[in-house]
């Protein structure tokens, strides 16, 4: 973690980070916390290891994964979100861009029922991610609205990006599976973290952890030039 009294490496510039979520800025996913609750984790996390590879289409792995999720009552999200763990440095991450003047935004192939509540408490309020449907109180086993993959997670980078007057040049990418490789490919600094092989290959910058906020001191040494 960079010494918060040195602003070396920064440039005076300002940047926009992104950080995928589950295996990033969290240590596990989300959606195998809630096949918990269906009995269907081992099948889910089967799944959503083979879509993190790139060896299935990230959008028919949720539709199939979420499938599995019909008829877990709503409720069972507060236990969800009450067993997340943040990555270790995920929040001195978040502290330390806001100290440095920059911006920070989360964007989920998971849901939004568990990253929104998370995202208030650290006072992040640039995220995106999938909803879940629900009806009387259980999930159906669908999502609502476009699926994030790794197209819309590109477009979100490049979307906030624009809203902030930012160049691409200033924004740093971080994420671990194949749905983050093209917002990886179009950021300034795009990181791999803890990722998959696939990812680690085609990503510009790798950082292998166990700290999120290690990731800055690649960002630091690329503004070194």
């Amino acid at each position: 973690m960079p010494d918060p009294t040195d602003l070396a490496g920064t440039g005076g510039r300002r940047r926009l980070v992104v950080t995928d979520v589950d295996s990033t800025f969290l240590t596990g996913e989300v959606i195998e916390l809630i096949a918990d609750h269906a009995g269907a984790r081992e099948a889910v996390a089967a799944v959503t290891e083979r879509a993190m590879r790139g060896e299935l289409d990230f959008a028919e792995s949720l539709r199939e994964r979420v499938a599995t999720l019909a008829g877990v009552p709503v409720t069972a999200l507060d236990a969800v979100r009450d067993a997340v763990v943040l990555t270790p440095g995920a929040a001195e991450l978040v502290a330390e861009v806001r100290r440095r003047g920059w911006e920070f935004g989360l964007v989920s192939g998971g849901f939004a029922e568990v990253l929104e509540p998370l995202a208030a408490s650290l006072g992040i309020t640039r995220w995106r991610a999938n909803r879940l449907e629900a009806v009387d109180g259980v999930l159906t086993g669908r999502t609502v609205g476009p699926v994030v993959d790794r197209a819309v997670k590109e477009a979100t980078l490049r979307g906030w990006a624009a809203d902030l007057g930012l160049s691409m040049a200033d924004t740093v990418a971080v994420g671990d599976g194949a749905n983050d490789l093209d917002m990886i490919g179009a950021a300034g600094v795009g990181i791999a973290f803890a990722a998959k092989p696939l990812v680690r290959a085609q990503a510009p910058y790798s950082v292998d952890g166990p700290r999120l906020d290690e990731v800055l001191r690649v960002v630091d040494e690329v503004d070194a030039g």
